[in-house]
């Protein structure tokens, strides 16, 4: 039985859908102010692998993933561009598709646009003043009264007393306690501004997750899931202001990825170790970037480094070259059920790889390209399809010369060559269709 590690609980928790065989699951999505960097590449990752797991289990999954497109952070990166907000949210979330199909995330069910749900935002903000939890500040918005929600601080286990208000809570003029969040802000001049009961505005960021998954999962659902780094205080603030409002519980189990650091340190632009999934694509195959990811748990810190990155594209191609040799079809439910334990224990990843790579090491094994297709429906690795192996001129030259010994019958001469271009890092293969090259890891 599959277990997961519940933010809420503290505890890994037997899975158990609200209804059998289905799960809802709402992952926040990007914000898209900027290109995608080395944090959603660790987050859509994690999340893709435990969707994924989730159908391999034989559940029916409703994914849902929300693109954010309005928010202070891209208002102010489309004033300093000068460019309009549509139109940088648009090129960004193109840059963001294409990263992601690199790294092999599958699209969500269902993309919910942020600017396409005003309606039910200012329904829920309205919702809220009805019930007391809301607000108004004069030319300023509509805050969440933290006061009044007795269980503030449940999901990110903080006492509000204690609580400093700091980068993550701004405080304003006006608000009656300093912790108390935005639902709606009232537009300054030249921002996206929409009709609401308080005068034209936007809506706040937290309150955008809760309309949207409310309205296309209903409350409760199943799984919410995020980077650690949303659990205060976009989470817990989305908890707050949906069971508030809609007096219902939120979710039933909140998962969240760790957090990921470059050459042992936090990645941050102030730092200037800020990576970009297109960095790093330019010298690593995505499939690189995801079986590194795949190779540490899902919820502890990922470092990110030149070595650990050429580590894991050696790993990745021994891996592949082994497979390649492999053809022995069928299953071994034997190394599946393994596969299933590693997995079934919150996800573990790199648990479940020492599985795989027992498998097609044991040389006793039957069954192996069956099981490893079904194992790689939920890693995604591609590890059943034929890597286009780029030739150096000098290796094309020398599978030439060995062609025109075989023709010419040299058979000795031909294994020469053959022996040589093996030394040099490649493998041939001879088949109807002519050579086949593949790429050897060197000794």
């Amino acid at each position: 039985m599959l277990k997961l590690y519940n933010t809420l609980t503290r505890k890994k928790e037997i899975f158990k859908p609200i209804k059998k065989g289905q799960v809802g699951m709402y992952v926040c999505g990007p914000t898209v102010n900027g290109v995608p960097h080395l944090g959603h590449a660790r987050q859509q990752i994690s999340f893709d692998v435990l969707r994924k797991y989730l159908k391999f289990l034989g559940y029916k999954v409703k994914f849902v993933s929300n693109v954010t497109d309005i928010e202070d952070k891209i208002i102010d990166a489309a004033k300093k561009k000068g460019i309009s907000i549509e139109k940088l949210s648009k090129k960004n979330l193109k840059s963001h598709l294409e990263d992601y199909k690199e790294i092999g995330i599958q699209e969500p069910d269902v993309r919910p646009f942020a600017t396409k749900y005003i309606k039910q935002m200012i329904e829920l903000v309205s919702l809220l003043e009805k019930k007391g939890y809301a607000y108004l500040v004069k030319d300023d918005g509509v805050y969440f009264e933290v006061s009044k929600f007795k269980d503030y601080g449940k999901l990110s286990h903080q006492n509000i007393k204690k609580l400093k208000v700091g980068v993550r809570v701004r405080n304003t003029e006006g608000k009656k306690n300093p912790k108390d969040f935005a639902l709606w802000k009232i537009s300054k001049p030249g921002e996206p501004a929409w009709d609401s009961p308080w005068g034209k505005g936007r809506p706040g960021w937290h309150i955008e997750c809760s309309a949207m998954s409310k309205k296309i999962l209903g409350l409760p659902f199943d799984i919410h899931g995020g980077g650690q780094d949303l659990i205060f205080p976009h989470h817990e603030d989305e908890i707050a202001q949906t069971e508030a409002g809609y007096g219902k519980k939120f979710a039933n189990y909140w998962v969240h990825n760790g957090m990921v650091n470059v050459d042992k340190i936090k990645m941050s632009k102030s730092l200037g170790n800020f990576k970009t999934i297109r960095d790093i694509l330019k010298e690593y195959d995505g499939k690189v970037i995801r079986y590194f990811v795949i190779s540490n748990q899902y919820r502890k810190p990922i470092d990110f480094s030149k070595k650990a990155l050429d580590n894991a594209k050696a790993g990745y191609e021994r891996l592949k070259n082994i497979i390649s040799e492999i053809h022995d079809k069928g299953t071994n439910s034997s190394y599946l059920k393994k596969f299933e334990d590693a997995m079934d224990d919150d996800l573990n990843t790199p648990r479940a790889l020492q599985v795989l790579w027992k498998l097609i090491r044991d040389t006793k094994a039957k069954g192996k390209l069956g099981t490893i297709k079904k194992i790689d429906e939920v890693f995604g690795l591609d590890l059943l399809k034929k890597s286009k192996v780029k030739i150096p001129k000098n290796i094309q030259d020398l599978i030439n010369k060995r062609e025109l010994a075989r023709v010419k019958k040299d058979f000795k001469k031909a294994d020469e060559i053959r022996n040589k271009i093996k030394k040099l890092g490649y493998g041939i293969d001879d088949s109807k269709k002519g050579v086949v090259v593949r790429k050897n890891e060197l000794k």
